[in-house]
């Protein structure tokens, strides 16, 4: 009988951390990703390859 108690508050759990909020890593990642276009760009524009 403890097998699935234990499973049922594991699962509770999980549910719980998966649901959290996480707003603030998808403003990082998206800064992170601007930096990296300007980046791109930049490395770009100032040569021919052609």
């Amino acid at each position: 009988m403890l097998i699935p108690v234990v499973a049922a508050v594991m699962a509770v759990l999980y549910a719980g951390w998966a649901t959290r909020n996480r707003k603030s890593g998808d403003v990082a990642e998206l800064a992170g990703y601007a930096r990296f276009r300007e980046a791109m760009e930049r490395s770009h524009s100032g040569s021919d390859a052609a």
